[in-house]
């Protein structure tokens, strides 16, 4: 059974319900960074981001910037319970998520060597 505790959220049976949010966050963010971390280091995108991507260094910063912000939520949304910062924390790994977003977009939008474009 679900029930509100407190304004906290739902709850199930203790915090099981916690962990129903926190564990694919959590892998979601483990595989974006390592993505990051493969494109800011190698130069290597995924196979279906290789054709959109012109910058993949710049490309993966965003993706760190990204999974840095998922974690940030994680903390901010599920582990700090203190009423005063909790909508603050938020707040603040919402821009950092849209930050890394713009980020990305730029790293598909600059950068690269022209191919493709019908430009003389």
């Amino acid at each position: 059974m679900i029930t509100l505790a407190s304004g906290v959220g739902p709850t199930l049976q203790g915090a099981t319900v916690k962990l129903y949010l926190a564990i694919p966050l959590v892998l979601m963010a483990l595989l974006i960074a390592a993505s990051g971390i493969a494109a800011v280091s190698r130069g290597w995108v995924l196979p279906m981001n290789r054709r959109h991507v012109r910058a993949p260094q710049l490309y993966g910063w965003g993706q760190l910037v990204v999974a840095f912000a998922l974690c940030w939520q994680l903390v901010f949304g599920l582990v700090i319970s203190d009423s005063g910062t909790r909508p603050t924390g938020t707040l603040i790994g919402g821009v950092i998520l849209l930050v890394g977003l713009v980020v990305m977009m730029v790293g598909q939008l600059a950068g690269g060597n022209g191919k493709g474009r019908n430009t003389p």
